[in-house]
């Protein structure tokens, strides 16, 4: 067997990932692309026959310097220094190597990038899109609704069950990172259109079969984060936004549009499940730029 291959079926890597997992939390996602690289790093060293006990920070600068040159940014490095760095602390730890070779090397700095949003209008359009008379459709419409009135995250929103629902409260119940629980209000339009779905549309989508699944698919099984952000995609070039999407544009937006319209930042914070009040400050970078945007073009003088 290849030497990458054993490294990565190796139960070493399995127990890194279990205590990561028991330690910090950390998503399926982040663990998944842990475990990528990982991979990455094996395959790299299986040709120069240097086994991964051996490794030294020579090795990691070349490495890093081989990664840059293929194309990858500085956001993948630091990813990758984080886990190679938490992965060697492991190792040391459990006496399976004697030293680290992470010490002492830097991890790039990040510059922090505005998050892109949508305008109040363009969300609006990108709500207005779902074709109503289908239950796909309904579905779709109570999705954006709730993902834009709560700020969630795709993955939370496609995981939710009917338990998760109080209408009478007017809350969800969300399960974010760290396993962490949050109650977030829904509003009312957000409610409204849940009950219109689950009136009209959840049965259908189920074939009448009970399941505690709040959005399945149209096969009746649990959507992935992909096939919804699939859906938003699809949604927004029917109403013709040209802004940039990523998964989070929706929270984005229902965080940039929560502090123009004088929300607290601690309360977004809390909404938002961040457990670092300076992540949720980027969004009053954002709130800042947009007042200045405004101020530019609609002052006599701006």
């Amino acid at each position: 067997m290849r030497m990458a291959q054993m490294i990565s079926s190796s139960p070493v890597i399995q127990q890194y990932l279990d205590n990561v997992w028991l330690e910090k939390g950390l998503s399926k996602h982040t663990l998944s692309a842990y475990r990528s690289d990982l991979d990455h790093f094996f395959h790299w060293l299986e040709p120069q026959d240097i086994n991964f006990a051996q490794v030294s920070k020579v090795d990691l600068q070349t490495y890093l310097s081989h990664m840059l040159a293929k194309g990858a940014n500085a956001r993948s490095s630091a990813r990758f220094l984080s886990c190679i760095r938490g992965f060697y602390r492991f190792l040391v730890r459990e006496k399976i190597v004697s030293h680290d070779p992470t010490l002492d090397i830097q991890s790039p700095k990040l510059g922090r990038a505005l998050p892109k949003f949508l305008t109040e209008s363009e969300v609006e359009k990108l709500l207005a899109a779902p074709d109503l008379s289908d239950p796909v459709g309904l579905r779709d419409r109570a999705m954006l609704e709730l993902l834009y009135a709560c700020g969630l995250r795709v993955s939370e929103l496609t995981g939710l069950t009917v338990g998760s629902l109080n209408l009478r409260q007017g809350v969800v119940r969300v399960t974010g990172k760290g396993n962490k629980e949050r109650l977030i209000p829904m509003g009312q339009e957000a409610m409204l259109w849940l009950e219109r779905y689950n009136t009209e549309a959840r049965a259908s989508l189920l074939d009448n079969q009970p399941a505690e699944i709040l959005f399945p698919s149209n096969r009746a099984q649990p959507m992935t984060r992909q096939t919804f952000w699939h859906r938003i995609k699809l949604y927004a070039k029917k109403a013709d936004i040209r802004t940039p999407l990523s998964p989070h544009t929706m929270r984005h937006a229902f965080a940039t549009h929560l502090l123009n319209h004088g929300a607290d930042l601690r309360v977004v914070q809390l909404l938002l499940g961040h457990s670092d009040l300076s992540t949720t400050q980027i969004y009053t970078h954002v709130a800042q730029a947009r007042m200045q945007a405004l101020h530019a073009q609609h002052h006599p003088r701006g």
